[in-house]
């Protein structure tokens, strides 16, 4: 809504890079509690973090230009874009290198997705936030009192009352952010904590979509990209909580 928050002589402060950041630290403060208390390899932690974030950059942004290919063929400027991400494709890039450099480790990848996928989620709450002020990820129309209206976007329609899908969609997934917590304090299998987040994000965001309003691609005319990836997010999710044969104990997560 109001992406250029401040400017402190040249330098100009955007807001949706400030929530971006301020998530990326305190999910990095979080994980690094949690490691500490967990009695895991902080160090590990900090690599997997670093390497998440490059993975997850390049994951969200690769499977944005495979989504709007058409119309950055027609203006290759869009790729310089401040925007231009997709969040589905940064977990699957963070989560898959994960996995090979906890396999390059000789650690429980499990075990590490367990301890970070909160922190994925808090920071996510704080991007949803980033996404508001800066007008993407809007909603549909709406005459609800619930409604709120953009009057300088350069992204979402202005003067008009929307849904508040990024508002929405950061309590959703700061209420993940809680409940994993509260979940991961009882002795799970290795994996359990990181498939209810599947569960828990992938609902959430099939829903969402239906009220968004820009455009995210689409898979048979019906479904956006996201909801398709959503259906496989879920059932795999699902899969991994009830599969009772996951390797290993860990104990509790404070």
């Amino acid at each position: 809504m109001y992406n250029d928050l401040f400017t402190i002589g040249p330098i100009t402060v955007h807001g949706y890079g400030l929530m971006i950041g301020i998530g990326v630290i305190l999910a990095v403060l979080l994980a690094d509690r949690r490691a500490k208390s967990r009695g895991m390899n902080r160090d590990l932690v900090y690599n997997i973090v670093i390497l998440c974030l490059i993975a997850g950059f390049l994951g969200a942004k690769i499977l944005y230009i495979a989504i709007d290919i058409q119309a950055i063929i027609a203006d290759p400027k869009l790729l310089l874009s401040g925007g231009g991400f997709v969040v589905y494709g940064g977990i699957i890039g963070g989560v898959i290198s994960a996995l090979i450099y906890c396999r390059i480790r000789k650690v429980s990848f499990l075990a590490y997705f367990d301890l970070l996928i909160p922190s994925v989620a808090l920071a996510q709450g704080f991007g949803r936030i980033g996404c508001f002020l800066a007008g993407c990820c809007y909603g549909r129309e709406t005459d609800s009192i619930l409604g709120i209206v953009f009057h300088q976007s350069a992204l979402a329609p202005n003067n008009v009352k929307l849904i508040p899908t990024q508002l929405f969609s950061s309590a959703g997934d700061f209420l993940i952010t809680w409940f994993l917590i509260l979940f991961a304090r009882q002795e799970r299998q290795p994996g359990k904590v990181g498939a209810l987040y599947l569960v828990l994000y992938g609902t959430g965001r099939f829903v969402i979509e239906f009220f968004r309003d820009d455009y995210r691609g689409t898979i048979g005319g019906i479904l956006s990209t996201s909801q398709f990836i959503s259906i496989f997010t879920v059932v795999f999710g699902v899969c991994m909580l009830f599969l009772k044969k996951l390797p290993g104990r860990t104990k509790p997560i404070p």
